[in-house]
């Protein structure tokens, strides 16, 4: 059915999201981990086939007035088949990173990403290329409320996407991430790179 531009759509609340069926999410098996410059630059023989990525990045919360955080800490991309999650310790394995925030080439569409974008060119010393926000997809196309991406996968999937809180805010700083910390950080990326595809921007 065609929607005027005009037209204003409404977002469905937090209790009826909580009434939808559980949002299908990648496992394990489907996310790569890459804390090397050989993972790493593997991982972008991967993404460069791809012309559109999910994108999102995780950085160490800050619980004080005035401390600045120094993240992002993770930098994670997904296609629709599988999600890698960068790990910026190895300065390798950052170069490389930087290399495909700033690769033109593929589309990197997600969520929120305005502070992902400054935290980026003040870490990694590149401007991300090819970004697209999604929330303004969603308010060009007549929805008023910023939509996120549980809203998002609501309206265009009819399911509600679990987020944890105790992931969301877990140090993404360590060394090790938990296996929590994975399937959030990767999840994050997936879901927008498949709110992409069915909103027909492939």
């Amino acid at each position: 059915m065609n929607h005027r531009p005009t037209q204003r759509h409404t977002t469905p609340d937090k209790d009826a999201i909580a009434l939808l069926p559980p949002f299908e999410r990648l496992g394990l098996e489907r996310i790569v981990l890459v804390t090397t410059e050989v993972q790493a630059r593997e991982a972008f023989a991967c993404l460069a086939a791809s012309p559109a990525w999910g994108f999102d990045t995780e950085s160490k919360p800050t619980f004080h007035v005035g401390e600045v955080s120094d993240g992002p800490h993770i930098v994670q991309l997904a296609t629709a088949e599988r999600a890698w999650v960068f790990q910026l310790h190895d300065p390798g394995c950052r170069a490389v990173a930087a290399q495909l925030l700033a690769h033109a080439g593929s589309v990197k569409a997600g969520f929120g990403l305005g502070d992902d974008r400054k935290r980026i060119v003040s870490k990694l010393g590149v401007e991300p290329a090819s970004v697209l926000e999604l929330n303004t997809v969603f308010h060009q196309r007549g929805y008023r409320k910023d939509m996120g991406v549980k809203g998002a996968v609501a309206v265009l999937f009819n399911q509600r996407f679990i987020k944890s809180k105790k992931a969301a805010t877990s140090n993404w700083a360590n060394a090790r991430l938990t296996e929590a910390q994975l399937v959030y950080a990767a999840n994050d990326a997936y879901a927008a790179i498949r709110v992409f595809h069915a909103l027909g921007l492939a």
